[in-house]
């Protein structure tokens, strides 16, 4: 195992696109516009993941159909993987959607990261999400919010690192920790860790706030940002534990 803090970045975006397969478009007639919504998608979020697997020459896994037929961030046996409008189709045609979507996504995501960890390297996994401004009626207080699991030793450290050197490179930012969500409940993350070893595998999910990257500037600003900070955590010594 190397002295570098991580060895390698994977890249992964489970909302990257509102797209419906033809053959599924009947179930959303009249839902266009909540297509469009972050119902639909996490708005902005794929380019952003996009633009830091090219500056990172780092391999990234994303999905473009909406995740309102069947949520790749989510557990099977959890109720919100399917949507409103997914959760009336009879279960042949949810096993479909498993089939299509779902289990090769995961499975692909899996399979890489269980081949980096089997050669010794330290993985951050980050995947890229956005979140609304204004949630229930509250204003959401921070641009970036930085999801783990505060139970392991080298997410952990590798999150708060990573919090503060977004920081450094813009301190217009305000950046959270396990905000507006915690990275420990259900998730694609939460599921992979169950997997893969607790000193090898971090796996950190990135929200920027939706009007942050809304525009193709907003999603250079941090596509740049998040770059440099990831950077400097490169050229970071591994730290013990």
């Amino acid at each position: 195992m190397s002295s570098k803090f991580f060895d390698v970045v994977v890249l992964t975006c489970e909302h990257g696109g509102n797209l419906v397969p033809p053959a599924d478009g009947a179930l959303f007639r009249g839902h266009k516009k909540l297509l469009n919504t972050h119902r639909g998608w996490d708005i902005g979020a794929l380019a952003v993941a996009q633009g830091l697997a090219a500056n990172l020459k780092a391999p990234l896994h994303f999905a473009t159909t909406t995740r309102l037929l069947v949520d790749l961030n989510r557990s099977l046996h959890v109720k919100s993987v399917w949507s409103e409008w997914s959760r009336e189709l009879d279960p042949a045609a949810r096993a479909e959607l498993i089939r299509t979507y779902y289990t090769p996504y995961r499975h692909a995501v899996q399979a890489r990261l269980t081949r980096l960890v089997a050669q010794d390297q330290r993985v951050l996994h980050l995947s890229i999400h956005s979140f609304t401004p204004v949630f229930d009626g509250k204003q959401r207080n921070a641009a970036v919010g930085m999801l783990y699991d505060p139970g392991r030793h080298f997410e952990a450290t590798l999150a708060r690192a990573l919090a503060m050197a977004v920081r450094t490179e813009d301190s217009t930012l305000h950046v959270r920790r396990n905000y507006p969500y915690v990275g420990y409940t259900d998730g694609f993350t939460t599921s992979l860790r169950r997997l893969l070893p607790a000193a090898c595998y971090a796996g950190i999910e990135i929200e920027t706030r939706q009007d942050i990257i809304a525009t193709p500037a907003g999603q250079r600003r941090m596509v740049a940002t998040y770059t440099r900070a990831i950077r400097a955590l490169m050229d970071t010594p591994r730290l013990s534990g």
